[in-house]
């Protein structure tokens, strides 16, 4: 009878015999080191916020619990996000990965370059007044040039920009949807119908109403142009 041998694994660090091998593993420690903060920079430094708060924000106005379920919300907003945010990436692409790849520029120079097109993205995005808020906070003098403001600062001005965006698109979303509950409620209650929940009516009638105004295509399209 075999005996059963099991494999030995082994993990450590060796002394690199070229160039090319730093280079790659530092290639590695960076790609693991984006990977770990890539929920926080989609969260915070990209469209997503926006997007998947309006998402909600529809759900809830539809009334219709869980559907569409969390998954296909996040999914949606994250591929949205990547349409919304592909010319950025492909500035950063052109100007600070693949430079840094072909060996043009140092690490430092290239995380300063890929810096730059999410920057404007931000602040195009960015009310002056949250700007300003957190500008004043830091202590800083006006006038600044926004290209040389750090990250620090703009991407906490840009979130709370983000959410009063998405919030004031929610309200607009709500006006129409509360029309119909306030529509069915008072008609029930003429009716004498007060033990009926008026939410039962009115969930056929918004569906229906979503659904004749092509509401997604509307939500997605208004959602997409608001970045430009």
């Amino acid at each position: 009878m075999d005996t059963l041998v099991l494999p030995k694994v082994t993990l450590g660090v060796q002394q690199a015999t070229s160039a090319g091998g730093t280079s790659s593993a530092l290639q590695i420690v960076l790609i693991l080191t984006v990977l770990t903060l890539a929920p926080a920079i989609i969260i915070m430094m990209t469209s997503f916020t926006r997007i998947v708060v309006v998402l909600s924000f529809v759900r809830s106005a539809l009334a219709t619990q869980q559907m569409p379920p969390n998954q296909v919300l996040i999914g949606l907003a994250l591929f949205l996000s990547f349409f919304v945010m592909s010319p950025v990436v492909n500035d950063i692409n052109q100007q600070a990965y693949q430079p840094f790849v072909q060996g043009k520029i140092t690490q430092r120079q290239a995380l300063d370059r890929a810096s730059v097109p999410i920057r404007r993205f931000m602040l195009r995005q960015t009310r002056d007044k949250d700007l300003a808020l957190f500008t004043d906070m830091a202590g800083l003098e006006a006038p600044i040039d926004p290209d040389k403001l750090s990250l620090s600062l703009v991407i906490p001005a840009f979130t709370i920009s983000e959410l009063k965006t998405a919030f004031q698109i929610g309200f607009v979303i709500f006006i129409p949807f509360l029309v119909i509950d306030m529509v069915v409620a008072s008609t029930l209650m003429s009716m004498g119908m007060l033990m009926l929940p008026p939410m039962m009516i009115s969930l056929p009638f918004k569906i229906v109403l979503f659904v004749l105004a092509d509401g997604w295509y509307l939500v997605v399209k208004s959602l997409v142009t608001s970045f430009h």
